[in-house]
C-alpha cells in the first residue's frame, strides 16, 4: 500500500511530534511515523526515562506555537544544584547570581504525551504507529516500513529524520554513502532509582536537581509533581566503583550506605530498583553532515547530534533545531532545496560546542561541584556578572536562561575564564609581592 504525497517525519518523540506541529502551521501535510505503539497507551520501558530539564531554549520554542503553559503545566522549577556530599551538610549553589531564574523539570512521557496529542489535534497531521522503517530510497523520496500488517510503501518529497540517537533514517542515509556517522561512548552508563514521596510530601527540597558528586561517578534526583524523584547514578560501567561490581543486594546495600548514605532512608525499593532496572549507554552521535545533498532529506534533534545528558541541553537544542528549520523555511520562501542546507550550516556548529560543553560539565558535576575551588570561581563569576551587567554573563546562564548560540556561548566564555585566570594570577602575585614587603620592613624594623 502507499500514502499519497506528504511531508514524511520519522519518530514521534520529542522532536518528531513538535516538528510536526510547526509544520501543520505552515500548512504542510505531515505524516508522523513512529516504531513504537502509541507510548500514551502503555507504562512505557522501565528505568529508561531520563527526566528532562527545560530550560530557555526549549521553553521558547513551544512559546512560538502557543504550548509552553500547556506542556508546562505539570513542570517544576529548580533554582539550582543541591549538592549531597558523603559528610557534612547540604549546598545550595544557585543557577543565577540573583537565585530567580530556574531551569524546569519534567518526566519524558508526559512531554512527549502532550507533544503528540498537539501533533494529532493539528491539522494535517496524520500519526503512524507501529511502523518500523526498514529501507529508504532517498532519491525517489521512497520510504519502506515493516508494521504488525505487513510492509507499507510510502512516498514523501521531503523526509526528515527525528528519530533520536539510534536513527534508522541516519542508518539509511549512512549505508547510501551520503552521511558518514560515529558514536562515541562514554565509559561510564547510567540506571535510575527512585525515591517516592515521605508522608505526602517530597523528600528532598523540589526547587533543586539534587548532585550526589562522587569523583568518578556520581547520582543526580529531578523532582515528579507526584512527589517522588527520579534519580539517576551516572557509574563507569566496569571495575570497581562500576556497576559490574555491584552484583547482589549486600553488595548493594553496603555501597549506598557508604558512598550515598542519606539515600537509603529514603527510598526503600532502592535495591529492588537497583538490580532490576537495565543499565543505559551514553554517547555523542557525530555526522559530517545532516543532509543528503541534492535531496529533501535530512537529519534533526539527536538523531543528528545526540549529546550526552550533563547540560540538561538535549531536548532544548533539539527543540531550538525545529525554530532553526522553520526560520530558514520563512527565509527560502518555503524552498526545501535551499532550506535545508542553510538549517545545516547554521545549526552544525552550534551541536557540536554544545556536545562538547556538555561533556565538559560532566567532570564539573561529578568532581568540582563540591570542591572549595569550584565554589569560588562561582562567586568570582557573580561578581563580574554584578559588576559588568550584561557584559560579563556565566555560562551556565548563557546555555540555559538565553537563546545566545551555543558556539558563541562557548567563545564568549572561553574569554571570560581567561580573564578570570588572568586576574587570579595578578591577585597572586600582588599578594606574594605584599608579603615580600611586608616581611622585608619588618626585617628592617627589627634591625633598626
Amino acid at each position: 500500500m502507499s500514502t499519497p504525497q506528504e511531508i514524511a517525519v520519522v519518530g514521534a518523540g520529542l522532536t518528531g511530534s513538535l516538528l510536526a506541529c510547526y509544520l501543520a502551521r505552515r500548512g504542510h501535510k505531515v505524516a508522523l511515523y513512529e516504531r513504537r505503539p502509541d507510548p500514551r497507551t502503555g507504562d512505557g520501558e522501565r528505568g529508561r526515562s531520563i527526566n528532562l530539564a527545560l530550560s530557555e531554549r526549549g521553553l521558547d520554542a513551544l512559546r512560538r506555537i502557543g504550548l509552553e503553559r500547556r506542556v508546562m503545566a505539570g513542570a517544576l522549577p529548580m533554582s539550582g544544584r543541591m549538592i549531597h556530599p558523603v559528610a557534612g551538610g547540604l549546598d545550595f549553589q544557585p543557577y543565577s547570581r540573583d537565585g530567580g531564574k530556574a531551569i524546569h523539570s519534567i518526566g519524558r512521557s508526559a512531554l512527549n504525551a502532550a507533544l503528540l496529542d498537539a501533533a494529532e489535534a493539528a491539522p494535517g497531521v496524520r500519526v503512524h504507529f507501529g511502523h518500523r522503517l526498514t529501507g529508504a530510497d532517498f532519491a525517489a523520496g521512497a520510504l519502506r516500513f515493516e508494521t504488525p500488517g505487513g510492509t507499507v510503501h510510502a512516498d514523501a518529497p521531503v523526509i526528515l529524520g527525528a528519530d533520536g540517537a539510534g536513527s534508522a533514517v541516519r542508518a539509511q542515509m549512512a549505508a547510501s554513502g551520503a552521511v558518514r556517522e560515529k558514536v562515541a561512548f562514554l565509559d561510564h552508563g547510567y540506571k535510575e532509582l527512585t525515591i517516592p514521596a515521605a508522608g505526602g510530601g517530597f523528600a528532598l527540597d523540589p526547587g533543586a536537581l539534587h548532585i550526589w558528586p562522587r569523583g568518578g561517578s556520581m547520582m543526580i534526583a529531578l523532582p515528579n509533581p507526584d512527589r517522588s524523584f527520579t534519580c539517576t547514578l551516572f557509574w563507569p560501567r566496569d571495575g570497581a566503583s562500576g556497576f559490574a561490581a555491584l552484583d547482589g543486594p549486600a553488595a548493594v546495600e553496603r555501597h549506598f550506605r557508604t558512598r550515598y548514605p542519606d539515600v537509603p532512608p529514603l527510598s526503600p525499593g532502592l535495591v529492588d530498583d537497583y538490580l532490576r532496572n537495565p543499565v543505559g549507554r551514553l554517547g555523542t552521535v557525530h555526522c559530517d553532515r545532516w543532509l543528503v545533498p541534492g535531496r529533501g532529506a535530512a537529519l534533526i534533534g539527536d538523531a543528528a547530534h545526540a549529546i550526552v545528558p550533563f547540560y540538561g541541553q538535549g531536548a532544548n537544542c533539539a527543540f531550538e533545531d525545529v525554530v532553526e528549520l522553520d526560520r530558514c523555511l520563512t527565509e527560502t520562501a518555503g524552498r526545501w532545496d535551499r532550506a535545508l542546507p542553510l538549517y545545516e550550516e547554521r545549526r552544525k556548529g552550534n551541536a557540536d560546542a554544545i556536545g562538547r560543553m556538555a561533556l565538559e560539565n560532566f567532570t564539573e558535576m561529578r568532581e568540582k561541584v563540591a570542591s572549595p575551588a569550584f565554589k569560588l570561581a562561582r562567586k568570582a563569576d557573580h561578581a563580574m556578572e554584578r559588576a559588568l551587567p550584561g557584559r560579563w554573563v556565566s555560562r551556565y546562564e548563557l546555555v540555559s536562561f538565553s537563546t545566545e548560540p551555543y558556539a558563541r556561548v562557548e567563545r564568549r566564555t572561553r574569554r571570560q575564564r581567561h580573564v578570570l585566570a588572568g586576574l587570579a594570577v595578578t591577585l597572586t602575585t600582588g599578594t606574594a609581592a605584599l608579603a615580600l614587603h611586608r616581611t622585608a620592613a619588618a626585617r628592617r624594623g627589627a634591625g633598626a
